[in-house]
């Protein structure tokens, strides 16, 4: 299996030493499958979800977004195939009672006991997460947490075309939360049961599917590149039909090398007009489209680029680390693209306890900080120690305040990826 240059556990580590993702409910023990995301890394997923909706909604005239509701009406998932099919196989430890998933582990012995042969026969579990609606706790009242946001997308389809009635091909666009009650979360974040997708559901003429796979096929490098992910350790996958979701007539999924080896990064399916149709045999509402300027009649198929938040932070963080050597002593980095870092500049007075330089330096931060907006102040400890920190965080610029600032009015700025110092005048920054 190919390895990243990056082990996981310098992820993990990095990750929680400098606030980017702590374990979820940490201080009560932790709970297996979910994460909370720290002051840089909520910054860092938020570019990513900003760099992603300028470039797929904003920078576009066909693709058009929503927000829909995490709790659908129950008969969604029932005609979407998910009560029925959105499942995973299940084994249990005779011995141990632990539970796997039986197709990601050697059933002939127990990872968590190592005894052979306790396993019995896999058994079918839906990883929907029930819950109920209304104060009465029956039957009746069951409804899920959505285990993907396509859904609240085709059940809007009629709605956005009624109301903005869009040139054929379209896309409809979502950033939201999914549930999945993974058996066997596993690899940081790269499995949970909470995650975030970006997802963009394309309706086409059922003619030019093809042509529409293909584009899509090439925006995504583009996104690939924008996050500054190397397209060498990237990999296509054409998923053959044995393993294909239920909806899907083809799919190409897009792996990368993670810390962990070559393992899905995002997916792009052509999901015919499955879900359409679903949604006009269970309502009995037309699905159709009229093509402007004439009556020809037809329901959309669907190309569905998806992208999963959590995947793409761990893969940009993967990227990104970077360890060198400076004056014989190990450094470690982040190597972001400007655009995703957390933060832009640090600004630091080179000494803390000398007035002036501290005054002078808040001057400079403020003007920074109402232009680039994530600038960060940082006087603890000393000139180097704070270097090392920013790298860590991938601060890509640093602004230290020192006496000559005083009398000619230029600083220093200092470059995360060469260390190279230079100076510069405060109006030029």
């Amino acid at each position: 299996m190919t390895k990243n240059k990056t082990n996981l556990e310098d992820i993990v580590s990095l990750a929680k030493r400098r606030g980017f993702i702590y374990q979820g409910s940490e201080v009560y023990g932790g709970i297996s499958g979910f994460y909370d995301f720290g002051p840089f890394g909520v910054s860092l997923k938020r570019n990513i979800t900003n760099l992603w909706w300028r470039m797929f909604v904003d920078g576009r005239d066909d693709v058009f977004g929503i927000d829909a509701a995490i709790i659908m009406n129950p008969k969604v998932w029932k005609a979407s195939g998910h009560v029925d099919t959105f499942t995973d196989p299940l084994v249990e430890c005779n011995n141990c009672n632990s539970r796997f998933r039986a197709d990601k582990i050697d059933i002939s012995k127990c990872p968590n006991c190592s005894k052979l042969g306790t396993f019995g026969k896999a058994k079918m579990f839906n990883m929907m997460f029930k819950t109920n609606v209304g104060p009465i706790d029956s039957e009746d009242s069951i409804a899920y947490l959505r285990p993907e946001t396509a859904q609240g997308i085709f059940t809007n389809y009629k709605n956005i075309v009624d109301t903005i009635y869009p040139d054929m091909p379209f896309g409809v666009a979502q950033i939201g939360k999914a549930f999945r009650n993974e058996i066997s979360p596993r690899d940081f974040i790269f499995r949970v049961r909470e995650l975030e997708q970006m997802e963009i559901e394309y309706f086409v003429h059922p003619d030019d599917w093809e042509k529409s796979f293909e584009k899509w096929r090439a925006d995504i490098y583009e996104w690939f590149r924008a996050l500054g992910l190397d397209e060498a350790r990237i990999h296509e996958l054409d998923v053959p039909e044995s393993d294909r979701a239920h909806y899907s007539k083809r799919t190409i999924d897009f792996e990368y090398d993670f810390p962990i080896g070559k393992e899905e990064l995002m997916g792009l399916a052509y999901r015919t007009d499955f879900d359409l149709l679903n949604i006009q045999k269970a309502t009995g509402k037309s699905m159709e489209y009229i093509q402007k300027g004439s009556n020809n009649k037809f329901v959309p198929h669907v190309i569905e680029p998806s992208f999963g938040v959590e995947r793409v932070m761990m893969a940009v963080l993967a990227e990104a680390y970077t360890e060198d050597e400076i004056n014989g002593e190990k450094r470690i980095f982040l190597k972001l693209p400007t655009e995703l870092a957390p933060v832009k500049f640090c600004v630091s007075p080179l000494l803390k306890n000398k007035p002036e330089l501290v005054k002078k330096a808040r001057e400079i931060y403020t003007i920074l900080q109402k232009k680039y907006h994530n600038v960060m102040w940082d006087d603890n400890g000393n000139i180097g120690k704070r270097y090392r920190r920013q790298d860590e965080i991938g601060t890509p610029k640093c602004v230290v305040i020192d006496f000559d600032t005083l009398t000619d009015g230029t600083v220093t700025v200092r470059d995360r990826d060469t260390t190279k110092q230079k100076r510069l005048a405060v109006k030029d920054l």
